[in-house]
């Protein structure tokens, strides 16, 4: 049985307000990104987290720092870059938007789903690395953690936490500016970001 694990993504950037891929590349976060962490950082506060009560674990790109500082700070905490927590590489589509992406290297289905796309980036992370590192993670974790991370890599966080396999990555929530906790075998999202507009961006 999992220990508490509260799996956060990184605010938004401004990337994600494009619509680009990110990957292994990094932009900024923008005001609705910083205002996201600080309220996730409120969060955890109103949970009780404390230095006292969790560890915090971060990858090491730029985004995330960004948004682990904001969180952590006024609990008290900070985080241990790990870079099993960086994002899948998505190899030539870095910083393409899903149109440049469709017009040059164009889905095979059209009903693709977002998991299918990132599976199929030209020279990117193959879903088995990516698993193999995120679970090597997962192992050496003792005790409650915040983790802060990235939308494609806390699906796979989730989905092994939860004892579940990589046939099962769909079968957790995306989003951001959120908080999803993993605690005595189950999964639930905590607060909305009532900033985050729906779409395609915050989908991971």
């Amino acid at each position: 049985m999992r220990d508490d694990l509260l799996i956060l993504r990184h605010g938004e950037t401004v990337w994600n307000r494009e619509g680009r891929m990110q990957g292994v590349l990094d932009s900024p976060l923008t005001a609705r990104g910083r205002a996201q962490a600080i309220a996730m950082g409120r969060a955890l506060a109103e949970l009780g987290v404390s230095a006292a009560s969790h560890r915090a674990f971060v990858s090491p790109q730029g985004r995330a720092l960004a948004t682990a500082r904001l969180v952590l700070a006024p609990l008290g905490l900070e985080a241990t870059p790990d870079p099993r927590l960086r994002e899948i590489g998505v190899g030539d589509w870095s910083g393409l938007t899903a149109a440049e992406i469709d017009a040059r290297w164009p889905a095979p289905d059209p009903h693709e789903t977002f998991l299918e796309r990132y599976a199929r980036a030209r020279g990117g992370e193959p879903f088995e690395a990516l698993w193999q590192r995120v679970t090597a993670f997962l192992a050496d974790v003792e005790g409650p953690a915040i983790i802060v991370t990235h939308g494609i890599t806390s699906r796979f966080l989730r989905t092994a936490a939860l004892g579940r396999g990589l046939d099962r990555l769909d079968e957790v929530p995306g989003g951001q500016g959120v908080i999803h906790r993993i605690r005595q075998g189950g999964h639930e999202t905590i607060g909305q970001d009532g900033l985050q507009p729906a779409g395609t961006a915050a989908r991971p």
